[in-house]
């Protein structure tokens, strides 16, 4: 990589005419310059300057370089003007990635205090599976990662899991598909129309898991990587589906549906992932605190 150092030198002697005067400008001595100048012509493998008499002339690679470089220095003078003129009032950007498996709605609940703080904010809303967002957050292009699982053991990302919380899972239906249930729940399951979330997350292989223990065999109909179109099937009456019971009182309002049973013996889970084990961001803080302290509280 160039040491701009070194090319500032370099400018600045081809702005001067010299040595002599750079050295009077940058108040360094010539010889540390010259010692510079020669490093950088190592660096590129060519000479920027050549010596004349006891001047020096910058030679054709040497213009094109000067040609770069007064962009450069340029582009860097209009950053530090900006970055001055900035306006105090100006929104803290909060990068959130959240994992595509989960709800919508819990993802907007647990975020939703973001936007409620005193300072103003602007929030930038990314959605994608596990993997990429941790490669992001890795790279300091997000500030937090909402999930439905923890790191997994398998992912080398530095990072750190803030359990959010959790809540068991309630089953919705329609009211013509409870009508046409034969038994209570959850023995009502078998026979009936489910819509599940697609395998591969957490939350099927626990509802499999639940369903194989208590022996229900339900009608699989359709499987699902996202939650919301689900809903909207479940909400045309075409079979039961599961859902957060956190949320229960919001998915009955939005979807026109009934809530047929829950089960504690199935729980889905949330976290925050930072790169941060000691949370310093007030955002990410505040994020977490209030999922701990109003979403999951009464699951606790």
């Amino acid at each position: 990589m160039i040491n701009y150092k070194h090319l500032h030198y370099f400018w600045t002697v081809a702005k001067e005419g010299s040595i002599a005067k750079a050295s009077e400008r940058l108040n360094i001595t010539p010889q540390t310059i010259s010692g510079q100048l020669s490093l950088l012509d190592d660096y590129f493998g060519v000479a920027l300057f050549n010596k004349a008499g006891r001047n020096i002339e910058i030679t054709d690679i040497g213009r094109q370089v000067l040609n770069f470089a007064d962009e450069m220095f340029s582009l860097g003078n209009e950053l530090e003007q900006m970055m001055h003129h900035l306006p105090s009032d100006r929104p803290q950007v909060f990068r959130v990635g959240v994992v595509d498996v989960v709800p919508k709605s819990i993802a907007h609940r647990i975020l939703l205090p973001a936007l409620q703080m005193p300072e103003s904010t602007r929030m930038e809303c990314r959605e994608a599976d596990l993997e990429t967002l941790l490669a992001e957050l890795t790279l300091h292009r997000l500030d937090l990662v909402i999930a439905d699982r923890p790191i997994p053991p398998t992912v080398s990302t530095r990072g750190f899991s803030h359990k959010l919380g959790e809540c068991s899972v309630s089953f919705f239906a329609t009211e013509q598909v409870q009508q046409q249930l034969s038994s209570d729940f959850p023995n009502c399951l078998n026979g009936a129309p489910l819509l599940l979330p697609s395998r591969g997350n957490q939350l099927r292989a626990d509802i499999d898991q639940w369903l194989d223990k208590n022996r229900l065999h339900p009608r699989i109909v359709a499987e699902f990587d996202d939650s919301a179109l689900m809903k909207a099937f479940g909400q045309e009456g075409v079979g039961i589906f599961p859902a957060p019971t956190a949320i229960e009182q919001e998915v009955v309002q939005q979807y026109g549906v009934k809530s047929i049973g829950q089960t504690d013996e199935v729980k889905e889970s949330f976290y925050a992932i930072s790169v941060e084990r000691r949370i310093i961001n007030p955002i990410v803080s505040e994020v977490i605190e209030s999922a701990n302290k109003t979403l999951f509280a009464k699951e606790k």
